[in-house]
């Protein structure tokens, strides 16, 4: 028989595996390194899924997982300076997303991978502030601090 944590996290994951897909394509900008992201990141809720405290922050703990992975990924990319892409990528269009082409865009890929973290997390996965505190580990004003200098940040690189 499961437990109500271990069903929570399998019900969550099938629920917004989208919004995780989204969230990890925002960062690699490669189909197949977010889908790597998304299904290591389902694997790991998966396994710990006993490690979850308080069943209220399951979806904050997620995408706690969500981000460490996608992290973990760009680390490696630094590291190696390698990001593969196939031939059918360079010949795809480009997705289209609302803001894809927009100044915004272009601001948010400036900012480092914890502010664009908060941004995204906050403005288009429309998180609560809590729930970003919970899943970047923050302090709820710290988060609060943070996501008003990100938004200034965006402001000045949006003006230039």
């Amino acid at each position: 028989m499961k437990d109500s944590r271990e069903s929570l996290v399998e019900k969550l994951l099938i629920a917004n595996y989208e919004k995780y897909y989204r969230l990890a394509f925002s960062y690699v900008h490669n189909e197949a390194d977010a889908l790597d992201i998304v299904q290591e990141g389902a694997y790991k809720a998966m396994l710990k899924w006993e490690t979850l405290e308080h069943e209220a922050y399951a979806g904050s703990w997620i995408y706690r997982i969500m981000l460490n992975e996608i992290f973990s990924m760009l680390r490696k990319q630094s590291r190696t300076g390698i990001t593969i892409t196939t031939m059918d990528q360079l010949e795809e269009e480009p997705a289209e997303e609302p803001f894809d082409s927009l100044p915004l865009r272009e601001a948010l890929e400036r900012l480092s991978p914890r502010d664009k973290a908060l941004i995204e997390l906050r403005y288009f996965e429309d998180m609560k502030l809590e729930e970003i505190a919970e899943a970047l580990n923050e302090n709820l004003s710290t988060v609060k601090s943070r996501l008003y200098r990100c938004l200034q940040k965006l402001k000045l690189s949006m003006e230039e």
